[in-house]
């Protein structure tokens, strides 16, 4: 089952004090960016996040869970309602995150 598209909106404005939020489809679900930097996943209307100490440390509670079948565990954010706690993990999480391999355009 794929997410709804007033799931994903509602999860990139809870998310939006972190960053310029920007979600892209992926093999049918979503990957969650801020600044530039891919963060977590949407997958059937739940909110995974990539795991990071940081992360770790501000978590209410740690739950790891594969978003999908195949996937590695991520951080499984049930608490998706308060905009600050959100954005705080999301900041937090990024601080840790490299940014994305440069490609090289193919001439």
């Amino acid at each position: 089952m794929a997410s709804s598209s007033d799931f994903v909106q509602y999860i990139a404005d809870q998310c939006s004090g972190a960053g310029e939020i920007v979600t892209k489809k992926m093999f049918g679900d979503y990957g969650i960016y801020c600044d530039g930097k891919i963060f977590g996943l949407i997958c059937d209307d739940c909110f995974y996040l990539k795991p990071t100490e940081a992360g770790r440390a501000l978590l209410r509670s740690v739950d790891m869970r594969p978003p999908y079948d195949g996937a590695k565990d991520y951080f499984y954010i049930a608490e998706v309602d308060d905009h600050d706690y959100l954005s705080k993990l999301v900041k937090a999480s990024c601080k840790e995150l490299p940014m994305p391999k440069v490609k090289k355009r193919k001439i």
